[in-house]
């Protein structure tokens, strides 16, 4: 991922709260037969490494299972708010007219070489945690022991599980820090003009950064 210096961010504690607001990221690797991609939930075990470490699972009929098991580095692309920036929100437009469309975003990549695992008694902890991570909240929470244990484990037997040692890590926050006060301001306004509430998401951020 091309990050400029103005747009890095370096801070691990923040990277992991990004990739652990997105719940679906997007795992890549790179095979003999080219790229597989897959929208995969992912478990974050942030004081394994010194990155971190990530968990999932996937169909065993799914191909890239077999994939990461060939020991192929593999990228995981969390993405964060994001927001189409109008050169009409920059002040600076009127003087001098230098303005074009941009996008703000948010985005971590996370780098490493999974290890790929089938242990039922690992499996059932796995999904048992990931489910447990999104129903939270909620009022009456899902539970891997609220199915009949014969299904449970016919379900195990369809999945393969991973774990991906994060061995690289990029953040960016791409917010208009490279345009100055009063053009800020204005991208700020806009985007609360703007009736999506990941505009308004993306404005506060600007807020606080």
């Amino acid at each position: 991922m091309y990050v400029p210096r103005a747009f890095a961010v370096d801070d691990i504690q923040i990277l992991h709260q990004q990739m652990q607001a997105c719940p679906l990221p997007v795992l890549v690797t790179h095979t003999s037969q080219g790229l597989l991609a897959s929208h995969v939930p992912l478990l974050l075990a942030p004081d394994e490494g010194a990155y971190g470490t990530l968990y999932g699972h996937l169909a065993r009929a799914n191909p890239h299972g077999k994939a990461l098991a060939q020991g192929t580095e593999s990228l995981v692309i969390f993405a964060g708010e994001q927001a189409y920036i109008s050169p009409s929100f920059y002040p600076s437009k009127a003087d001098h007219g230098k303005a074009v469309p941009t996008w703000n975003y948010l985005a971590v990549h996370a780098y490493g070489t999974a290890e790929v695992f089938d242990d039922a008694e690992r499996l059932l902890a796995l999904v048992s945690r990931l489910s447990s991570q999104h129903e939270a909240g909620r009022p009456t929470p899902w539970a891997v022991s609220d199915a009949p244990d014969d299904y449970i484990e016919s379900m195990l037997k369809a999945i393969v599980g991973f774990r991906l040692p994060i061995t690289r890590l990029q953040g960016k926050r791409k917010l208009s820090q490279n345009r100055d006060a009063a053009d800020q301001a204005g991208v700020r306004q806009g985007l609360l003009a703007n009736s999506n509430p990941q505009d308004h998401a993306l404005a506060h951020l600007m807020v606080k950064e």
